[in-house]
């Protein structure tokens, strides 16, 4: 049975401190499971999951990136990229860190995975910045947007402040959005839905080769189920490709999306097809080449879809550019950047154990033999 920790009876914590994982599972070998994304991480004491930022403790899940905040910045909602929703309006951009992939062209190493962040919040020597989702908003509020994005990492992850800056967000008449991989359950879809206006998806390949390279246990179907269901839940989808030469650069594999999201999401739904630019262990391909990407907009329009936008210069959510965290919080800089301790007493005196998902993967083979179910 898959509990779901709810902050509805109690405050966020004003102070830096592990809070429960909403959907976690007590299993029978004293294991509990994380239900937040489609790695279903089962996780023994002193474990963390695959993200890193979710660890057991005594049989209780916490997230440790509650509140911890790697990137803000102000942009245009189209930059998301989303040129549907509430066009011309800005959008505050979010981010923490920790992330269910792990993509051999990710311009956002330092956050997405963010492995020496969260390594330095279990140790409790973190200096990242605090802020709890009533302060989030407010920010928002007195820099003038019109609703808050949660970007760079991957939202699945940081569920539980995603959604209780959500509902604070709407309750100020901020719009929000969540920038996703998709990789992530059910479960998690129907806790955001109501408190995300708008889900701009990755969809980056049609081949489970293309995700397995990325994620061991990850294939196209459940991806595209995750879309299939945020737009049933209500929530105005997105869809994004980056173009990668020779790996998902095909003209059929290209039109393939195309009819997919015609067929699943509707001839209006709006494809975004963004430029590769050369990044970690992919540095040594080139920036993806125009015509490829034409070739790809007359294909879908073709295709039926009529709302297709090409990027030249845009690949993925990238926070490399943005503004220090300072800029935008009126906090002094020394008590902002402090060292975080869990204020609680539960762990006691050994803190969160540093064993990682990887270090033991023996013990959660079953991670893979039990992928996600196929919908």
């Amino acid at each position: 049975m898959c509990e779901v920790a709810s902050m509805s009876d109690r405050k966020a914590p004003e102070q830096y401190g592990l809070v429960e994982t909403r959907l976690q599972e007590r299993l029978d070998n004293g294991t509990t499971q994380c239900n937040l994304c489609l790695w279903r991480c089962k996780i023994k004491h002193g474990q963390r999951g695959f993200c890193q930022a979710h660890v057991n403790r005594h049989g209780t899940l916490y997230n440790l990136s509650y509140g911890i905040l790697s990137s803000i910045d102000i942009n245009a909602i189209e930059e998301k990229p989303v040129r549907c929703y509430r066009p011309g309006t800005k959008v505050m951009s979010i981010g923490s860190f920790g992330c269910s992939f792990r993509c051999g062209g990710c311009h956002n190493l330092d956050i997405s995975w963010g492995v020496d962040a969260l390594d330095d919040l279990a140790r409790g020597e973190s200096r990242q910045a605090y802020v709890t989702p009533q302060e989030m908003v407010d920010v928002a509020l007195k820099a003038g947007v019109q609703g808050i994005a949660f970007t760079y990492s991957e939202p699945a992850v940081w569920l539980e402040y995603v959604i209780d800056v959500a509902k604070l967000a709407h309750e100020n008449g901020l719009y929000t959005v969540y920038v996703s991989n998709s990789f992530v359950t059910d479960e998690a879809l129907q806790q955001v839905a109501g408190h995300i206006d708008v889900m701009c998806s990755d969809i980056k390949s049609m081949r489970d080769a293309f995700y397995q390279q990325i994620c061991a246990v990850s294939s196209v179907e459940p991806v595209l189920h995750a879309i299939r269901k945020a737009q049933e839940l209500g929530i105005h989808v997105e869809t994004r490709t980056n173009i990668i030469p020779g790996r998902n650069d095909s003209p059929e594999e290209l039109r393939q999306i195309a009819e997919w999201i015609r067929d699943n999401l509707g001839a209006d739904s709006p494809w975004h097809i963004t430029r590769f630019f050369p990044a970690y262990q992919l540095h040594h391909l080139p920036p993806t080449p125009l015509d490829i990407m034409r070739k790809a907009e007359q294909q879908a329009l073709e295709a039926g879809l009529q709302h297709v936008y090409v990027y030249a210069d845009t690949g993925c959510d990238c926070a490399q550019e943005n503004m220090p965290i300072e800029h935008y919080l009126e906090a002094d800089a020394e008590t902002l950047f402090a060292p975080k301790k869990c204020a609680k007493s539960c762990c006691g005196d050994d803190g969160v154990l540093l064993k990682k998902y990887e270090t033991d993967a023996t013990e959660n083979i079953d991670l893979v033999l039990n992928s996600p179910t196929k919908h």
